[in-house]
């Protein structure tokens, strides 16, 4: 059994990924931003002592310095990178504002190895050793056909781009990182008329986690597993 570490989890895909982890048996450290509302997650934590709750808003410097100290010499052995922001939705040419973007690309693109960097201890700990950050396809170049979006869809490229370098510079340390596009899933960003639900998007990227390792390490993965140009 594994010690899985998961982030943005009061919600969506961060709350399912947290049910299937301890339905396989595993232990979850689960982050929000304010544990004390996460109504569902509490309860699953009152009824599974596998289920550890930490506060941490990745966007605010003494939340993670808070964090990293709080989860110490705890070894980690799969981190999941979920929290993330999509921003205004009226982001299209003539109509972006740079405090907008600023903040949306600091939570989704900043943040994350931030945060790696300040737990990157409890994370060499760990016996798996995967990194794993949420993405999405919006931040393909190769697949924007659309255009549009700019905020959203800069601040997971740069993600991406991020990302593929700290796979890179972990590798000799045996990590093995991976992008994963969740699908566009039922959940309050992706809206109701989306494809999948939460149960089969989460479910596919478990598959893909399990077998991540350092010899594809560094790829950008949809939640079936299938390859995403960059």
């Amino acid at each position: 059994m594994s010690t899985v570490l998961i982030t943005g989890t009061n919600r969506g895909i961060g709350l399912e990924f947290v049910k299937q982890y301890l339905g396989r048996g595993d232990t979850v450290l689960a982050t929000c931003r304010n544990p004390d509302s996460a109504g569902e997650l509490a309860e699953l934590a009152a009824s599974n002592d596998k289920l550890t709750l930490m506060a941490l808003d990745v966007s605010k410097d003494e939340s993670r310095t808070s964090f990293a100290s709080a989860l110490a010499d705890t070894a980690v052995d799969v981190f999941i990178n979920n929290a993330g922001v999509y921003g205004p939705r009226d982001a299209s040419f003539g109509n972006v504002a740079a405090e907008e973007w600023e903040e949306v690309f600091y939570v989704n693109s900043i943040a994350p190895l931030l945060l790696t960097q300040e737990i990157i201890e409890s994370l060499r700990k760990g016996s798996d050793k995967k990194l794993v950050y949420i993405t999405s396809k919006m931040g393909s170049i190769d697949d924007n056909s659309g255009g549009g979006s700019y905020i959203y869809r800069s601040s997971k490229t740069a993600l991406n781009s991020v990302v593929r370098s700290l796979s890179v510079d972990l590798r000799d340390e045996g990590f093995s990182v991976a992008l994963l596009h969740p699908g566009w899933v039922q959940t309050d960003m992706g809206g109701p008329n989306a494809l999948i639900d939460t149960l089969t998007s989460v479910n596919g990227m478990l598959g893909v986690i399990d077998n991540l390792n350092q010899a594809n390490t560094g790829q950008f993965f949809n939640y079936d597993g299938q390859p995403i140009a960059w």
